[in-house]
């Protein structure tokens, strides 16, 4: 007997697991999310303290950070909880028919606030009151904003970049999120996610609710002079790194990029693959 379920019973646990979220409340997706927002947000501190410091194998130091992180979409899978970009694949179900667009729209409004509530409110907490960050760990959760809100990306234009970035990062999370799906026990489901995860952020890709996090501790690690001076970043660099500058210089690019990723890549393209065949006979 598998202990995991093949492509075919996989894509119709797809549509069925996105017609279980369109049931949800607003209040019940906002609480999850804020939960998803938090659970990525420590698995985001959590890769900037592995991150600080010199390291001569640059590879290796993406791969160590890469592995710290896919902690947290363990703790969104198991433990349960709304990852927005995660529920971009309810497109399948969407597409099988199952939702409207209406619900569809509805989950992922409350759980994207949600995980952005979520990832602000521990980026507070960690940066501004624990006094962990007042130093060298500060400098670089100043160094990681600061890099996503820049504007230099050789060769092409910024947020095209960063779109294409997110869209790679979003189907190998989706993929993660489909390998914990088929996993029948917790093993398997560590294993399915930790492989995806790490390859997403040790490849350079881009996930919109880790920039909830990771954007939002630099600016308020620009209040801590221990942070600043550790960074070594210019103060025109620093003014740059804003509330405004996030949204347009990051959010919104890598959010459309991860719904392609998703929702396109992995969503709609399973359904056509292994559904769509069952709604025409049904």
């Amino acid at each position: 007997m598998k202990n995991f379920l093949p492509p075919e019973k996989l894509a119709l646990s797809l549509v069925a697991w996105g017609e279980e979220k369109s049931r949800r409340t607003s209040l019940e997706l906002l609480v999850l999310g804020f939960l998803a927002g938090a659970y990525i947000g420590f698995a985001a501190h959590l890769a900037t303290i592995v991150g600080t410091g010199d390291f001569s194998w640059i590879g290796l130091k993406k791969f160590f950070i890469g592995s710290v992180f896919s902690v947290g979409l363990m703790l969104v899978i198991i433990p349960g909880s709304e990852l927005w970009t995660g529920n971009t694949m309810m497109t399948a179900a969407f597409l099988g028919k199952k939702i409207s667009f209406a619900q569809m729209m509805h989950n992922w409004f409350w759980v994207y606030l949600g995980n952005l509530a979520g990832s602000i409110f521990l980026a507070w907490m960690i940066v501004s009151q624990s006094g962990i960050m007042d130093g060298v760990f500060g400098g670089t959760a100043l160094q990681i904003a600061s890099a996503k809100i820049s504007h230099e990306v050789a060769g092409h234009s910024h947020n095209w970049a960063y779109f294409i970035r997110a869209v790679g990062c979003n189907w190998l999370v989706c993929l993660a999120v489909l390998q914990a799906m088929a996993a029948k026990d917790i093993g398997g489901k560590v294993l399915g996610i930790f492989f995806p995860i790490m390859a997403f952020v040790a490849a350079g890709f881009e996930h919109v609710v880790a920039n909830m996090y990771f954007i939002p501790a630099g600016i308020f690690a620009k209040k801590l002079q221990g942070a600043q001076m550790a960074s070594g970043l210019e103060p025109a660099l620093l003014e740059q790194l804003n509330w405004s500058s996030m949204w347009q210089s990051n959010l919104l690019a890598v959010t459309l990029g991860n719904f392609v990723g998703g929702g396109l890549f992995v969503g709609a393209t399973y359904w056509w693959l292994y559904v769509r065949k069952n709604n025409l006979l049904h």
